[in-house]
């Protein structure tokens, strides 16, 4: 299994990096996890759009799910689909968030899309088992493990602090977990994790390797791994085109 951060920025794309997108490679299948705005440009950097074989979004705030929309403009016009329409799961309501982004009309997207919404459970996608897990986050997202081959990777999502994140990326060989709040007084809940909760989380889980992602540009990215690395040794901070194996 292959993981290549196409964006890692969080809540908004950064300078030096789109908002939140990252490619899951298996074999000649290839599968987005979220497609934030900007990503759709730094991912025909390392992916043909016409080879994505799925889609998933975690769930539809902008920051991941916005670049859908140029990924439409790419499939309807740019001639060089195969009119095949990309399989996508996503939350309850994406084709009519994803239609009213594209257009104000709000059209079909059934052409470019084939929409699944997405709950908690398990499904097999491609060579890849998928069980899917609500986080803590104002919307409803869900954080997602892959499984192939005996190998594992999950991925957060936005989430605070949750045991049902922590019992689905147990044991797993790698989570990329957000980091998207300092270490500060006064923080809401339920809303996003601090580069030590982030730590705390993957030690609590079990997990092989922690790859920490979605700081925003404003944050400390240097400061967040620090504080996951005082909890959890065995941390990195994602980077913009970097690839993993799992």
């Amino acid at each position: 299994m292959r993981l290549t951060v196409v964006g890692c920025s969080g809540s908004a794309p950064g300078p030096a990096s789109p908002a939140s997108c990252y490619l899951v490679q298996l074999g000649e299948f290839s599968l987005l996890l979220d497609l934030g705005n900007g990503a759709f440009g730094a991912l025909q950097a390392v992916l043909d759009p016409a080879d994505v074989d799925a889609v998933y979004l975690t769930h539809l705030h902008a920051d991941h799910c916005l670049d859908a929309a140029p990924f439409m403009v790419w499939h309807r016009y740019s001639g060089r689909s195969d009119g095949r329409a990309v399989p996508m799961y996503a939350p309850v309501g994406a084709d009519r968030r994803l239609a009213a982004a594209y257009d104000s009309d709000g059209g079909p997207i059934d052409d470019v899309f084939d929409v699944t919404p997405i709950g908690p459970g398990s499904w097999t996608l491609g060579p890849f088992e998928v069980t899917t897990a609500r986080t803590a986050h104002p919307v409803e997202c869900y954080a997602v493990r892959l499984t192939a081959g005996g190998r594992s990777l999950v991925y957060t999502g936005d989430t605070g602090p949750s045991d049902a994140v922590v019992e689905l990326a147990r044991g797993a060989d790698l989570l990329l977990a957000e980091a998207a709040y300092p270490d500060v007084p006064g923080l809401p809940g339920g809303l996003h994790l601090t580069g030590r909760q982030a730590g705390e989380q993957a030690a609590a889980a079990g997990v092989g390797r922690l790859l920490v992602t979605h700081v925003p540009s404003w944050v400390d990215a240097a400061a967040q791994l620090t504080a996951a690395r005082a909890v959890f040794p065995a941390a990195e901070l994602a980077r913009p085109g970097g690839v993993y194996e799992v």
